[in-house]
């Protein structure tokens, strides 16, 4: 078995590949990236009941893959750079043979798979670390899960401005709902639930129109996202109304909120 991981900045993923089939992942909070490694295989091999000897090899990826030596428990450990991770998953997840990858996480990155090749396009500061800091300080929440139960109740007519509120109805093509300033607006009626929603509307807007002008620069139709984020229900909602402003599609393949770990358990699999 090739086990694939991704030390993130506040989360790490696991997955284990077994002659040439995906194991269902698992994530674990974290801290040190050596801690949290070595913690999430651990976990990973007593939830599948393995024993360390099962293990050929481990792939890492990820911001904290750098501080994990060449051996890990004794098991060999390759290094396999984030971008490629994403794109070799991006494709495997979707079954295409070319796309834009994008991945979000606590930043937003952008990855093109074109002609065999796998290209860094760009990227973001803007993902889910936005979202957990601005809910912080704006809000005094510090989880993700109290910010999305209180983003579901809030109205961003009250905190942003949209193109209605500036020409009076649409403008051109573009409906009088369409934001023209995340938080322009800032009613002094505001809740608590309208910031919530405001803050996931900006963290998403942004990460779809990024994703549209990536895929318009390259010629690129099929958009994938994958990272935590994409699983989020209000997350997926505002980006579908971002593909419907731009005519254009976002696909969210299963398990794509783990797919930088299964993506260079895969890498590495094509290359022993």
């Amino acid at each position: 078995m090739i086990i694939g991981i991704d030390i993130g900045g506040t989360t790490t993923d696991i997955v284990g590949l077994l002659n040439g089939e995906l194991l269902t992942p698992l994530t674990v909070k974290a801290d040190d990236p050596v801690t949290s490694a070595a913690g999430a295989l651990g976990k990973f091999l007593e939830v599948k009941n393995f024993a360390l000897e099962n293990v050929r090899l481990i792939a890492a990826t990820g911001v904290g893959a750098g501080k994990i030596k060449n051996r890990l428990f004794g098991i060999p450990v390759r290094i396999v750079d984030e971008f490629d991770a994403i794109g070799t998953a991006g494709l495997f997840l979707s079954g295409l043979q070319e796309a834009v990858v994008v991945s979000m996480g606590t930043g937003t990155a952008v990855v093109i798979v074109k002609d065999g090749k796998i290209i860094h396009w760009g990227g973001s500061g803007v993902g889910g670390g936005t979202l957990v800091g601005l809910a912080r300080r704006m809000l005094n929440i510090t989880t993700i899960h109290t910010l999305l139960d209180k983003a579901g109740k809030g109205k961003l007519e009250r905190v942003d401005l949209t193109v209605g509120d500036i020409a009076g109805g649409s403008l051109d093509n573009l409906p009088a709902s369409i934001t023209a300033s995340n938080f322009g607006k800032m009613s002094d009626d505001a809740t608590d639930e309208d910031i919530a929603l405001a803050i996931l509307n900006l963290v998403a807007q942004t990460i779809g129109v990024m994703s549209i002008a990536a895929a318009r620069s390259e010629g690129i139709r099929d958009i994938i996202l994958t990272g935590k984020l994409s699983g989020i229900s209000l997350m997926k909602d505002i980006l579908e109304k971002v593909a419907n402003l731009y005519t254009t599609k976002f696909i969210i393949p299963e398990h794509a909120g783990f797919a930088t770990a299964i993506g260079a358990a895969l890498y590495v699999n094509r290359q022993v």
